[in-house]
């Protein structure tokens, strides 16, 4: 079975290719290769710009830094890299709990890397895994190692087998395991409407998130279903975090004229909103309704709790575990794997006053 990682290998009848060395990792980096030796050894003699070039480089040479690492490459770890986006989101709790007990079953150890928006983990993340350190990754940032979430850039040449959860990477052949997040907030839309809401604003995510494209493709869809127009004045933009969901409730205090309902595209906007609404003497659900998405654990004890779109979080962390392991271990494994989702209706969300 092929590697799904970026590797340097050969195929039959393909000439060998060179290992790479540290020379071409400080040719890459435009530094020394006492610079290279230095920041893998004692990283903090060496300027964090300077550093973060070495990772970058040795994550595209695919360099291995000593010859225990390359030993490690023929070698088994049982262990498996998890990457997040952010690991202070609650959304990820109920997922890594699925990953892990997953590989704990069929022995393997699992490692976070929280890359928190940083370019120098990532790269740090990237030779980490390229040394060897684990047999495969399971991944939740959106994108490979050394690409934007537009695809842009060379990605690093890890090697290893590869699985997207939750967003999809439309530039990378690797299995993906997600949700259907068009159909799903085509769904809670369709639900506010038939309630009789006619205004409906839209918090959305962030910009160059795919989930962001599909909800808002979803929104829209369940308006026209509805038989509602569109109106981009209803879109007030978010980053699925409660501070911007704070921000979007204060925003529509301010109005004059308010929606009779309010769609967020993650449970931590939603929570943030109605508790900015309740603060500025607001009635949720009597003046405004407010639904959310993802279902996590706050959204039943939020006050008034929340309706939102549920999903399947720790079934979704146990078939991405599942896949890789399947890839590790030699079998076929889907190329794609969408889990169903539920309208779960609770007490934010009523027919308008």
């Amino acid at each position: 079975m092929d590697d799904l990682g970026q590797a340097g290998g050969t195929e039959p009848g393909d000439a060998p290719v060179r290992a790479a060395r540290i020379q071409d990792v400080a040719r890459l980096a435009d530094v020394s290769t006492a610079t290279v030796s230095r920041a893998l050894a004692t990283p903090e003699r060496v300027s964090p710009e300077a550093r973060a070039r070495v990772l970058e480089a040795i994550a595209k040479t695919g360099y291995v830094p000593n010859p225990a690492a390359r030993t490690l490459r023929s070698q088994k770890t049982y262990m498996v890299l998890v990457v997040l986006p952010d690991l202070a989101n609650t959304f990820f709790s109920k997922i890594l709990r699925g990953i892990e007990e997953t590989l704990f079953e069929a022995g393997y150890g699992m490692i976070i890397s929280d890359l928190d928006g940083s370019p120098e983990k990532e790269a740090h993340f990237a030779a980490f895994t390229a040394a060897g350190r684990v047999d495969g990754a399971i991944l939740l940032n959106g994108h490979l190692f050394g690409q934007s979430r537009e695809g842009e850039g060379q990605p690093a040449r890890i090697g290893i087998p590869l699985v997207a959860l939750c967003e999809a990477i439309p530039s990378a052949d690797i299995p993906h395991i997600e949700i259907d997040n068009r159909a799903a907030a085509s769904r809670m839309t369709q639900h506010l409407a038939g309630l009789g809401h006619r205004r409906i604003t839209y918090v959305s995510g962030p910009a160059n998130n795919i989930l962001e494209r599909e909800r808002f493709l979803g929104f829209k869809d369940g308006l026209e279903a509805a038989g509602l127009p569109f109106d981009p004045a209803l879109v007030i933009p978010g980053d699925y975090t409660i501070e911007s969901g704070v921000a979007a409730g204060q925003g529509l205090v301010a109005r004059t004229t308010r929606p009779t309902a309010v769609f967020c595209t993650s449970d931590e906007m939603a929570i943030g909103l109605m508790r900015t609404l309740l603060s500025a003497g607001l009635r949720v659900p009597e003046d405004i309704s407010v639904a959310g998405f993802d279902d996590i654990e706050f959204a039943a004890v939020a006050e008034p709790s929340l309706t939102t779109i549920h999903q399947p979080r720790r079934e979704l962390g146990q078939a991405a575990a599942t896949v890789l392991i399947d890839l590790l271990q030699g079998r076929p494994a889907p190329k794609q794997i969408r889990l169903e989702t539920e309208l779960v209706i609770r007490n934010s969300v009523a027919p308008p006053g």
